[in-house]
């Protein structure tokens, strides 16, 4: 059951849309004598900062087919582990035979090979099986364990790793040598199709062979492209500018046949920036957990958020502040920022913000807590720590797969909301008016108002905070 789940939720991951503009890279994963939690997570967080790659994770490769791997231009192998039986290694040797991509990193390079086979917690069980000889003709070389020299590995320690071949997409424009501290392995068994792009000296000081060793090459198979780095031991080793830049462009290579990524190539931060703004409330310090891996900056005042033009700075502003008055120019900023396009997210409180600013409250929000009866709209009210049970009412990216939701929160009721808002959510707590996320009808932005949110029980719960990403996104989105 614990395997076919694995499987399942592989493939719900792997059949989600990919982009079509972006190399679309398949990650194999699960099992290795290495810390892989944290080396597969880290490489495709590498791939996509790039801007270059769109990424999957596979870790239980066994199950995949000709069908799966049909979408991927290459596979990265961040494995180590027992074979994954003929069907899909068969599937493995079509897809780069066909013209495909394959990169394989550090231990991946000695799998599949009258090795022990490795037990869920990397036990040795004391079976062997025997090699996936194919998988050491794509890969371009293996580990012998039986016939001197034996292939292995010094002391981990700094070397130069010097390219061979300069000529190289790979290699173009990137300086002649880098430093490495890594594992350097030494007395592989190279095959014949193996063309080696990079080396290092073996040190005998750091019990090495006293050799020049391999530790980038390619291997073209078939009408496919094979990149192999022997570096990447753990995490410190792979955040190195040398191996960094090796694995992108080679990546880039092994899909595509050649190399557009500048050699050093600087992250793309595609995230929107927020504005988050606070100030006439007191609030939770949990409140600020919800902005983790965003890219955002705190204004404590709407006059210090809006003292100066911000169109060009950010993509989308939150509001959980609670202030009545505003000043001409910042209302003025305000305002530019609202009919340039830009996103705006009005959570909690902010709600009872600027109630005499008709065009904020109507246009903008499409809603508001009024302090004060006003004409046929009585004053507002609000409950601490009610249980409120929350459904979704419209299919919306902000809604996603949030689904139903039930938490205790402050409650606002008798607020004015228009008719013409997108209820989102709702509630049938009966100290609400019922809606508690629409969407407004401003023409000129996306606007999002979220009226949960008080403390730390909402703060904390996943469906909330998943609610704040998912509405900084949309917010953020001109799509």
């Amino acid at each position: 059951m614990r395997i076919l789940l694995s499987f399942l939720l592989c493939c719900g991951a792997l059949f989600a849309q990919l982009d079509s503009k972006k190399v679309k890279v398949l990650i194999l994963s699960g099992i290795n004598n290495h810390d892989w939690r944290a080396s597969t997570p880290y490489l495709k967080q590498l791939l996509l900062d790039s801007g270059r790659f769109d990424v999957r994770v596979a870790e239980w490769p066994s199950g995949l087919s000709a069908k799966t791997l049909e979408p991927f231009d290459a596979i990265l192998v961040d494995y180590c582990g027992p074979r994954w039986g003929e069907p899909t290694e068969r599937a493995i040797e079509a897809f780069v035979k066909s013209g495909k991509g394959m990169i394989v990193v550090h231990a991946a390079s000695y799998p599949f090979g009258n090795a022990p086979i490795l037990g869920d917690h990397m036990t040795n069980t004391g079976k062997t099986e025997p090699a996936w000889m194919e998988y050491r003709k794509m890969v371009g070389g293996y580990w012998s364990k039986k016939e001197a020299p034996i292939t292995g590995h010094g002391a981990r320690h700094s070397f130069q790793v010097r390219f061979a071949d300069r000529a190289h997409p790979i290699a173009q424009g990137l300086e002649e040598s880098f430093w490495q501290t890594d594992e350097l392995y030494h007395s592989m068994r190279m095959m014949p199709g193996a063309k080696v792009l990079a080396s290092a000296l073996d040190e005998e000081k750091y019990k090495g062979t006293g050799k020049t060793e391999p530790i980038l090459w390619t291997v073209d198979y078939g009408r496919g492209r094979v990149f192999q780095t022997v570096l990447g031991h753990n995490i410190a080793a792979m955040q190195s500018p040398g191996f960094k830049a090796t694995l992108l462009r080679g990546s880039e290579w092994a899909a595509s046949g050649k190399v557009t990524l500048p050699a050093a190539a600087k992250p793309v931060d595609t995230r929107p920036r927020v504005l988050v703004i606070t100030g006439g409330h007191a609030y939770e310090t949990s409140f600020y957990s919800l902005f983790d891996g965003m890219r955002w900056d705190h204004a404590e005042s709407n006059e210090a958020a809006f003292k100066k033009d911000i169109r060009a700075k950010y993509d989308v502003v939150l509001m959980y502040d609670m202030q009545r008055t505003i000043s001409d120019a910042a209302k003025k900023n305000l305002q530019a920022y609202l009919e340039s396009g830009k996103g705006l997210v009005v959570l909690h409180h902010a709600i009872v913000s600027y109630n005499d600013w008709e065009w904020w409250c109507k246009e903008v929000v499409g809603g508001s807590y009024r302090q004060k009866a006003e004409g046929d709209q009585p004053a507002s009210t609000w409950l601490h720590d009610q249980e409120m049970f929350v459904s979704v009412t419209a299919k919306h990216p902000v809604a996603g797969d949030i689904g139903p939701m039930q938490l205790i929160d402050e409650t606002y009721g008798k607020l004015w909301i228009s008719k013409d808002v997108k209820v989102l959510m709702e509630t049938t707590n009966p100290n609400t008016n019922g809606p508690v996320v629409w969407v407004s009808p401003y023409p000129k932005s996306r606007v999002v108002a979220i009226l949960l949110g008080h403390d730390h029980l909402a703060h904390e719960h996943a469906g909330f905070r998943q609610l704040i990403r998912n509405a900084v996104n949309w917010t953020a989105s001109k799509n």
